[in-house]
């Protein structure tokens, strides 16, 4: 039986500095949890604002540009693997939103929320199930989150080759999997989720890839003024 669609969603604010916020990447073994929080502005609306998941890279590539362009203001928050172990990533995907709207050039009035619950901070917020294809504002975060953290690991793959990273970014295909058990776990592995904790326990740890220090792209934004 197909499940019947969620009601269009109202918002209590009515106001201008409403901010939108989701998360990417909590079911992955390696790399951060982002989030991105966006507050857009009225009077330049972006057309297709949607789900991030439901759209083709090349389309999430071109919105982002118009994010980026359009956008009132916009901020990004991360946690690490390191941080995800020792919080869990519950935990952490809150800290990583907390900050992501503490970074907005522009307090929000209102945060919307991307799921069912929101952390617990001091901004008058809501939380709205399937929010990032019911409300643009939340959209337009999704689709920031996502296409920084693949960017992310598409990068990563030249420092940590052979898991696949660039393809899968870090969900536990079998590919990945299979790389795990085969050439051990890197510094951008979240140890406290099973496989790697697995993974960990009969490989170890890959030399060649651990660094004393873990470098992460900084030109992402690059072409950004």
């Amino acid at each position: 039986m197909a499940k019947a669609e969620l009601p269009p969603f109202q918002c209590r604010y009515q106001g201008r500095l409403l901010a939108g916020v989701d998360e990417v990447g909590r079911g992955p073994l390696a790399g951060p949890v982002i989030t991105a929080a966006v507050i857009l502005d009225p009077e330049r609306p972006i057309p297709g604002l949607a789900d991030s998941k439901k759209l083709t890279e090349k389309r999430r590539e071109a919105l982002y540009e118009q994010i980026l362009e359009r956008a009132l203001t916009w901020s990004l928050g991360r946690c690490e693997a390191e941080e995800i172990d020792r919080l869990n990533i519950y935990q952490a995907t809150m800290v990583a939103m907390e900050r992501a709207v503490a970074g907005l050039a522009i307090p929000p009035e209102y945060v919307l929320v991307d799921g069912n619950r929101c952390p617990k901070w001091s901004w008058p917020s809501e939380a709205v199930v399937k929010g990032d294809g019911r409300v643009e504002v939340i959209g337009a975060a999704s689709i920031l989150a996502k296409v920084t953290r693949d960017r992310e690991m598409v990068a990563l793959e030249d420092d940590y080759p052979g898991y696949g990273l660039a393809k899968h970014k870090g969900y536990p295909t079998p590919v990945h999997l299979e790389a795990l058990n085969t050439l051990g776990i890197t510094p951008i592995h979240r140890r406290s989720f099973r496989p790697v904790q697995e993974a960990l326990e009969a490989v170890g740890m890959n030399r060649s890839a651990v660094q004393d220090e873990i470098e992460y792209p900084t030109d992402l934004f690059q072409e950004i003024v």
